[in-house]
């Protein structure tokens, strides 16, 4: 029986690209799209994008603003978030709420 060997891999950090892999991607670039055999990939419905959910591992990136609100709201947010903390994300869902809502009615 052979020795188990184990490897690492880093994604923030991939080994270089062999000549034989930049070859093969270099070969791959010059081919025209209608090479590509998607005879066994199935056609995605309108029923399959009305059930669709958004990836639960995907974060939007986040942008740091300085915004004005009224003081109330913020007061609100505070007192619902536990310990005041928390208070940003909450009123960061409550946007996407909304613009998730105004989307739908418009289509």
């Amino acid at each position: 029986m052979g020795k188990i060997v184990r490897h690492e891999l880093d994604p923030t950090n991939p080994a270089p690209l062999t000549e034989a892999q930049k070859a093969e991607i270099k070969a791959l670039k010059t081919r025209p799209e209608s090479d590509v055999d998607t005879s066994d990939i199935p056609e995605l419905t309108e029923d399959f994008w009305r059930s669709a959910v958004r990836n639960p591992y995907f974060k939007p990136i986040k942008q740091q603003l300085t915004l004005r609100l009224d003081s109330d709201l913020v007061a609100w947010f505070k007192r619902r978030a536990p310990g005041g903390r928390g208070y940003q994300s909450a009123i960061n869902k409550a946007l996407r709420e909304y613009v998730a809502k105004q989307e739908r009615k418009t289509g």
